[in-house]
């Protein structure tokens, strides 16, 4: 008997008849023998309701006590999914249970709207398993030491499934999604785009890093440090295929390099508008100066990506770094009102319209001349580069906002992606 761990999202929940597919779906692997766990995420829309809500009534200055509110609040549409399928789940004859995350529990750090998974109580679940019981779990969310609700950002509910999946050590997690695996880019934007058969960890770590939102990054990062075998498939083929045919379906993530993977030196595109560059102008050029501005950065609890610090002129240099648009403002009030005047720098500039294009590929560790073949073919369709950033199998580039689908495009063809 396989232990399954199934996450579901939005889409998958988003009507009565659809929570009633889902339960379909999961009756179908647990009259196959399988043991099930179910990860649901709130009905499509049902999270953004809520907090639009909130955003109507929020305080001008929101502080802590005002995220404790919104993570209380965001944290009710995954219960109320949950519950509706442990009702249909009952309605195909079969013993389900849902809980919330502090039922489990799930617990986390402290950080309100994007804390981080600390440990997963089993017990609960694993003596309903025994009963012969589903268990529906509501994903994205967890409690803090205090008992206060806590959740996992946006796409959270891919880690809960993830992090449940390895604290039970299951057999396989399936993310149910929208599509139908994962792609060389977006199929909207390219639509030659091809669904992926197999991808390694490694690359779909970078993948989803770069702005892929296939799967949530912190989702992968439990997968690759707890080895637990992820598949991402559709939602939406019918509920009764055989359950032989949907096993095997989707794209599978993998853990070794095989052989018979794609050969494709590069392995897919990935784009992120969310991306915000601050520039620091005619700061002094001497040691600390990088820790003093990233330091105030980081104690403010915002995320820094790109980092580029040009050589120094007459004592002085220009520090740049690219943030999450959602910390754009914050940062420039920060840097603006503290920081510059700390440093003596000159200027703090700021540019909320760019993109960062990347491409990706474990091919890329053995082969030459990849970047080179990037940067061509950018520069043969007139798009400038704005930043650069590279590691063992991805190149990334910063570049105006309005090019980013011309961009994807043209390497999606430079790179031969498109074809079988």
């Amino acid at each position: 008997m396989s232990l399954i761990v199934h996450k579901y999202g939005g889409t998958s929940m988003g009507s009565t008849e659809r929570i009633r597919n889902v339960a379909k779906r999961v009756a179908k692997w647990a009259r196959a023998g399988h043991q099930m766990v179910v990860v649901p995420s709130a009905m499509s829309g049902e999270t953004n309701r809520l907090l639009g809500l909130a955003k109507e009534l929020a305080p001008e200055r929101p502080d802590t006590a005002y995220y404790r509110e919104l993570d209380m609040l965001a944290a009710t549409g995954e219960q109320a999914s949950s519950a509706l399928l442990a009702i249909a789940l009952q309605a195909e004859g079969l013993e389900a249970v849902s809980y919330a995350g502090w039922q489990v529990p799930i617990r986390t750090d402290s950080a309100y709207t994007k804390a981080r998974i600390d440990s997963i109580d089993d017990a609960r679940v694993r003596a309903d398993l025994a009963a012969g019981k589903v268990v529906i779990v509501t994903g994205f969310q967890g409690v803090d030491e205090a008992g206060n609700i806590t959740t996992l950002g946006r796409g959270g509910s891919d880690t809960s499934a993830v992090a449940v999946a390895a604290a039970l050590k299951a057999d396989e997690c399936l993310i149910y999604t929208d599509v139908d695996g994962v792609y060389t880019t977006d199929p909207r934007i390219v639509p030659e785009a091809r669904r992926l058969h197999s991808i390694s960890f490694e690359e779909m770590l970078e993948m989803a890093s770069l702005g892929s939102k296939v799967l949530q990054i912190r989702s992968v990062e439990f997968a690759g440090k707890y080895k637990v075998p992820l598949r991402v498939l559709s939602s939406f083929t019918p509920w009764d295929i055989p359950i032989e045919e949907e096993a095997r379906s989707g794209t599978l993530i993998t853990f070794e390099e095989d052989e018979d993977m794609e050969q494709a030196v590069v392995s897919g595109i990935a784009f992120n508008r969310d991306e915000a560059k601050i520039s620091v102008l005619g700061v002094p050029d001497k040691p600390g100066i990088a820790a003093q501005i990233l330091g105030a950065v980081a104690d403010a609890n915002i995320e820094v990506d790109m980092i580029i610090q040009n050589v120094g002129k007459e004592g002085r240099t220009d520090f740049s770094f690219t943030v999450h648009r959602n910390d754009y403002a914050r940062t420039m009030d920060l840097l603006k009102e503290k920081v510059a005047p700390a440093l003596g720098a000159q200027e703090v500039l700021g540019d909320a319209k760019i993109c960062k294009v990347s491409i990706v590929g474990i091919g890329m560790r053995s082969h030459v001349g990849v970047a080179s073949t990037m940067f061509r073919s950018l520069s043969e369709e007139g798009i400038n580069i704005q930043m650069i950033s590279t590691s063992e199998i991805k190149t990334s580039v910063v570049i105006d906002e309005k090019y980013m689908e011309l961009a994807v495009r043209a390497l999606h063809r430079a790179f031969g992606l498109d074809a079988e």
